[in-house]
């Protein structure tokens, strides 16, 4: 299960609650369809910290609110996981009501925002809708304006350079952007893994009385994560729970995991800070369909935003 925090425009006074509500220990607060009393029922479960679960399709129709600019927005990184290649727009595969994540001008705004494809015509122009605050309100864009605008394909993260060429208010609001001329990705040959410095909570799974303990996810993929902890937490082959928070364009998203162990060592002796610490390497199973999206997604984010990033 993944869960998110509630927003207070998510749920009414005197209405019945749209989905369960829990605490981030996953105890249940509200049920589905219980009324939700008046604002200071609304208040209370906002200070304690209510969740509810993370539908894909929720967040993929929502404005999310996204991640500050990263230091070299179109830049790729080369290496085993990622391999640099000469992109064209027919790799964009794009359809018209695909969303794109859209980085505005940097004296604007540091936030990101998503947009949805109108059509294009080769070689002229690529409209897309408005973007959109979180208040409600149109992004206050000029014409001339230089944005950086992003996708995901399959199994490739690309980014592109664009200028707002019109911006059209009447019937509706869109924008023409100048077609893309140098499209930069990366193409995943195998499941990419990032460095990260996520606390986790790891408990043996074979007793529920079993204690947490904290660790450290040093890296993570798609298919696993490398934890440091200062002892050992298990042996080879043993599963393990683990509960963390992950945070995907400012959504946080509590992810309860299970993973095998497949592999433990020693730290890397050369770094001062990891003395006595032992790594181990956690291959997940049983992954959920929900938190395998939502993990691939903060991976491929990652990837094209922090190539630094790359384990």
């Amino acid at each position: 299960m993944s869960l998110i925090l509630l927003k207070r425009n998510e749920i009414v006074a005197g209405m019945p609650a749209p989905w369960p509500l829990y605490d981030q220990n996953y105890t249940l607060l509200l049920g589905r369809g219980e009324l939700v009393r008046d604002e200071t029922h609304i208040d209370a479960l906002l200070a304690g910290g209510a969740c509810h679960e993370l539908s894909w399709e929720m967040a993929g129709n929502e404005q999310p609110e996204p991640l500050p600019a990263p230091e070299e927005p179109l830049a790729r990184p080369s290496g085993a996981n990622g391999a640099k290649t000469a992109f064209t727009f027919e790799d964009l595969n794009l359809k018209v009501e695909d969303k794109l994540q859209l980085e505005p001008p940097a004296q604007l705004t540091r936030e990101r925002f998503t947009v949805k494809v109108i059509g294009f015509l080769r070689g002229a122009s690529l409209l897309v809708t408005m973007p959109i605050t979180a208040n409600g309100l149109r992004l206050q864009l000029l014409e001339k304006e230089k944005l950086v605008m992003r996708s995901f394909s399959g199994q490739n993260a690309f980014g592109f350079a664009c200028t707002i060429e019109r911006i059209i208010k009447i019937p509706f609001e869109y924008m023409h952007l100048s077609f893309p001329e140098e499209i930069q990705g990366i193409m995943i040959r195998k499941a990419p893994r990032v460095k990260t410095r996520i606390i986790a909570a790891v408990r043996d799974s074979k007793s529920a009385e079993a204690e947490q303990v904290p660790a450290l996810i040093s890296d993570i993929s798609a298919n696993g994560v490398s934890l440091e902890a200062k002892a050992a937490l298990g042996e080879k082959g043993d599963i393990l729970n683990l509960s963390f928070r992950v945070q995907l364009h400012n959504i946080d998203a509590y992810l309860s995991l299970k993973g095998t162990i497949r592999a433990i060592s020693t730290a890397d002796a050369s770094d001062a800070t990891k003395t006595g610490m032992v790594r181990h390497g956690i291959e997940f199973r049983d992954l959920p369909p929900n938190d395998s999206v939502i993990l691939q997604s903060l991976i491929y984010q990652q990837m094209i935003e922090n190539p630094h990033k790359l384990a």
